[in-house]
């Protein structure tokens, strides 16, 4: 019999299993180095934030994943766009569909807040990444991402 997951918006006190989560997460990217005090920082930001959400997937009382979102403003759109930022499941939870559960909730919160466009980034070499997005509909796109940093 499977657990029941239950998607809920973080708590501070889930803070250290996201940090280490982002931590697997930044190992497989080639742009980012997990660094706990920066994942702990921004992570904070996002709780507190009016504009953005944390929720995590909760399986027999632990931590399976989370996903963030947070609203932009897109001229394209005339409207808010959301920005899933992070989505990482713990090895043991994958491929049950918990993922796609933190993305609809991800997108109902966008929602409901006028947003009219999900987008994310995902590394070109995480080829699982890719191949999960791609059979939920996403779409690739020719927009490439530029990093300016010490500005």
């Amino acid at each position: 019999m499977t657990e029941a997951v239950r998607i809920r918006p973080a708590a501070e006190a889930d803070l250290p299993e996201l940090v280490e989560l982002l931590r697997q997460l930044f190992e497989l990217e080639q742009d980012f180095e997990p660094d706990a005090s920066k994942q702990q920082a921004g992570l904070s930001l996002m709780l507190e934030s009016p504009f953005a959400e944390l929720l995590v997937a909760e399986c027999g009382g632990r931590v399976a994943g989370f996903c963030g979102v947070q609203l932009q403003i897109s001229t394209a759109m005339g409207s808010y766009a959301a920005q899933i930022e992070d989505l990482v499941l713990h090895p043991e939870f994958r491929r049950r569909g918990i993922g796609s559960r933190l993305l609809d909730a991800a997108g109902a919160w966008a929602k409901q807040r006028g947003a009219r466009r999900l987008q994310l980034n995902c590394d070109d070499q995480n080829l699982p990444a890719m191949r999960f997005y791609e059979a939920r509909n996403w779409i690739r796109t020719h927009l490439f991402n530029y990093f300016k940093f010490n500005f």
